[in-house]
């Protein structure tokens, strides 16, 4: 006999059903049709669109796939026990491949893809990468020579600190008088005051020798300003601010956090330093803004940009932010190397004191910095900024003869959010943002909250999804699904039609039309097709949508939960397919089926 599923438990998480999962195929319970509901749907919609293949857990090879259950939503004249054999339709999924389909007695096909209803024709899952931008190679000490370098180099590590702390103090001091009484910071810094900054400049040569660069190669020469306004490298570490700094004084961008480093946000204050938070569109306009008028203007110095947005382990080049790009300037590239063969320079993801660590115990620590061929934007290239950035990102990863990925910043909140909640392989999160972006509408800090919510479904550090998590009545398997979780979820979420099915599954709920819907309205909602859903689990679900916790659920409540939960939109979908979702007037059944 098919399985029997019930979608809904005493929790909350359930709620979103357990499309993250695969049926045993030798298990077999009695058939019971007033638990078959919409989970199952589900979790053939996400069995459907993953890739069969080797890195699809979810699914067995084709040689051993076994066929899987098609549950139906019965209406209430259908469900009186006298009438369920006569009632029932023979139905079985003929499970293909590449449909997919249902075929009952009658002929008729059918999806199971249960947000049809919001038009949604299936999504793919996109290949991932196994290039990791951001893993420093040496974290650890290791091997015989590192460790006798290391104690050899422990006094000269300490003669190097008290460079650079001396050096540090000398160059902030500098700063300090050169902005004294500087008040105009719209307009460039005076020519005295620049000359003051000379001092700060020489110290930041001396910062780069205490940690070990002694000498830096340099291939190539800076274009003068008034030819390339804008220069843009790619970012490893923390060294290249403060060598850019030395070599060219320009005006870079840089996050507002950084502002409030001691000594350090004082020192890129006097670099006329553009400010930007990520994560505001307004602040991002403005700074965009802000780089046109600079670069326009001979009287300003050159503008620096890092379009990776982040530092990155330097064997790859990841996707450019548009800033530097769009006023469409020439722009000179510069790309910096850092040689090693016994210690990773790179900032990745490793801690800034033990990085500072490891460069002051070094012997020589090795750096390349090479000045690029200007680059033209053509004339229509000014107009696209996209094609511009591309056109300069191939400049660049062909010179460092290193592969260009989709990763973005978006992809190191990932891995540092699968690290902090102690994930075996936290890298394993990571989906190139920039592509999911592209395709999805998705931002970052919303890809940061579903992975959030798929790690709180289970305890396992490994990233599987275990059974009992949420499921306890069913023997299911664990997978490994965190990215068809992300496009699945991010894919309902920007369905044109999905706020259309907010509205009127909220409409549904709210009975009485006072625009609150009360715990006995979303019960009499739910049980009109989950027939036995007991108090609890109704209570779970009031919980999830009272976001609040006044005791009811208003619009504003009902509309958040469904955009952090979109999967939950499924359990109004028997109501929904009766109403009209388009507002052209075609009718939304007949699409269908």
């Amino acid at each position: 006999m098919p399985h029997c599923i019930k979608s809904l438990n005493s929790t909350i998480l359930p709620y979103i059903p357990p499309f993250l999962f695969s049926i045993h195929p030798n298990t077999h319970t009695e058939r019971n049709p007033t638990k078959e509901f919409l989970s199952a749907d589900i979790h053939l919609w996400f069995s459907e669109m993953a890739e069969l293949d080797m890195t699809s857990p979810l699914l067995s090879s084709p040689s051993s796939y076994q066929p899987q259950t098609v549950l139906t939503v019965y209406d209430d004249q259908d469900y009186e026990p006298s009438n369920l054999q006569s009632s029932l339709p023979t139905t079985i999924l003929h499970q293909n491949h590449n449909h997919g389909r249902t075929h009952n007695e009658n002929g008729h096909h059918s999806s199971p893809n249960p947000y049809e209803f919001l038009r949604s024709g299936g999504f793919s899952v996109p290949a991932s990468t196994t290039v990791d931008p951001f893993r420093n190679e040496t974290p650890f000490i290791s091997g015989i020579y590192e460790v006798i370098k290391i104690v050899l180099c422990l006094p000269i590590a300490l003669a190097r600190l008290v460079l650079f702390g001396a050096s540090l103090v000398v160059g902030y001091m500098a700063t300090k008088v050169a902005l004294a009484g500087w008040r105009d910071k719209q307009n460039p810094m005076p020519k005295w005051r620049c000359r003051l900054m000379w001092v700060t400049r020489v110290c930041a040569r001396f910062i780069l020798f205490s940690f070990g660069y002694h000498w830096i190669r340099r291939k190539g020469k800076p274009a003068p300003r008034e030819i390339a306004p804008v220069v843009v490298s790619n970012h490893v570490s923390y060294i290249e601010p403060i060598f850019y700094f030395y070599e060219l004084f320009p005006t870079i961008v840089a996050s507002e956090s950084h502002d409030s480093i001691p000594f350090v946000g004082t020192i890129i204050r006097a670099m006329q330093v553009i400010y930007v938070n990520r994560f505001s569109p307004t602040s991002r306009k403005n700074a965009v803004n802000e780089i046109k008028r600079r670069a326009s203007c001979n009287v300003f110095p050159r503008v620096l940009l890092f379009p990776e947005g982040t530092t990155t382990n330097g064997k790859a080049l990841i996707s450019f932010q548009l800033g530097a790009f769009i006023a469409g300037h020439p722009i000179q590239p510069i790309i910096v190397r850092y040689p090693h063969v016994h210690f990773d320079q790179s900032w990745g993801f490793i801690s800034l004191p033990k990085l500072m660590f490891r460069m002051f115990t070094q012997f020589h620590n090795f750096m390349e910095v090479e000045y690029l061929p200007l680059i033209m934007p053509s004339d229509h290239q000014k107009q696209n900024a996209v094609r511009f950035a591309e056109r300069t990102g191939r400049a660049m990863a062909s010179a460092l003869n290193v592969v260009q990925t989709s990763h973005s910043y978006g992809d190191l909140m990932l891995l540092m959010k699968a690290a902090q909640l102690q994930q075996d392989k936290p890298w394993s999160y990571m989906v190139e943002m920039a592509r999911i972006e592209s395709l999805y509408h998705i931002s970052s800090l919303e890809a940061v909250d579903f992975l959030d919510k798929f790690l709180s479904m289970n305890s396992d550090p490994s990233g599987c999804v275990k059974p009992h998590d949420f499921l306890r009545v069913l023997q299911l398997k664990a997978c490994t699904l965190s990215e068809e979780f992300l496009f699945g979820s991010a894919h309902v979420l920007k369905l044109p039609l999905f706020r259309q099915a907010c509205e009127l599954a909220f409409a549904e709920c709210d009975t009485d039309g006072d625009n609150f819907c009360t715990k006995k309205e979303l019960a009499d909602v739910l049980r009109h097709t989950f027939r036995e859903l007991d108090d609890d689990e109704v209570q779970g679900l009031f919980n999830l949508f009272d976001t609040d916790n006044d005791g009811r659920i208003s619009r504003d409540d009902f509309f958040y939960c469904l955009r952090k939960n979109p999967l939950v939109i499924a359990i109004f979908s028997p109501r929904l397919l009766r109403k009209n979702l388009s507002k052209a007037g075609d009718k939304m059944l007949d699409d269908i089926v």
